[in-house]
């Protein structure tokens, strides 16, 4: 293969794992909602955003170096996290329904305190991130299974790709939400946001315990 010929296929590996990377994360769901509320309380934004850029990667990395098979070999896994999920975010959920009873505001500057410590943020957040067995099936199995129909020189570059996509993103949600602080200096744009959250989180619930019942 000349230089030339190598590069680009380096470059649509890169862009084909951006682009996958993106479509997979970019979506409303309970994670990006948890990413968001706590971008716009401005509460341990720099330590959600890197549990779940973090969580992403490893999950990424462990499709493309075939863990996909695994998953699929042993479909027990994922029925534990869904029940695990299922439980979270169902807790979650009622913890967003219960703030939205008591919505509060971001008058003058000041941050809405989502977590109590830092630990709490980082254990919120790997909750939400994998226990949920989609994520799973997104980043595991499905772009793992598109990694490895590269070859092993290219498969790094899609990975680096996707890395990138769930950088940017998850970096641009939580840091980026501060921008929407004018609207969120209302209580009752709080309260609509706390129960879209809370639908948000028991409509997952529901799908999962579904998907295990039927």
């Amino acid at each position: 293969m000349t230089p030339d010929a190598s590069n680009a296929g380096s470059l649509a590996a890169l862009l084909a794992g951006l682009s996958l990377g993106a479509s997979l994360i970019i979506a409303i769901g309970a994670q990006n909602a948890f990413v968001l509320r706590a971008g716009l309380a401005r509460d341990h934004v720099a330590a959600v955003v890197a549990t779940c850029v973090l969580c992403d990667w490893a999950l990424i990395a462990a499709g493309a170096v075939g863990f996909g098979a695994l998953i699929e070999a042993f479909p027990a896994l994922t029925s534990v996290a869904a029940w695990g999920g299922a439980a979270f975010l169902i807790v979650y959920g009622a913890l967003s329904f219960k703030s939205a009873a008591h919505p509060g505001s971001l008058e003058g500057g000041s941050a809405r305190q989502v977590f109590s410590g830092t630990g709490a943020a980082i254990g919120a957040t790997l909750g939400v991130s994998l226990l949920n067995p989609h994520v799973y099936l997104d980043t595991v199995v499905l772009l793992g299974s598109v990694a490895s129909g590269y070859p092993p020189s290219t498969r790094v570059v899609f990975v680096a790709g996707a890395w990138v996509a769930s950088l940017v993103w998850f970096s641009a949600l939580g840091f980026g939400a501060r921008l929407l602080s004018g609207l969120f200096a209302s209580e009752r744009t709080w309260r609509a946001l706390d129960v879209a959250i809370g639908i948000i989180m028991w409509g997952i619930a529901a799908s999962l315990i579904a998907g295990e019942l039927l």
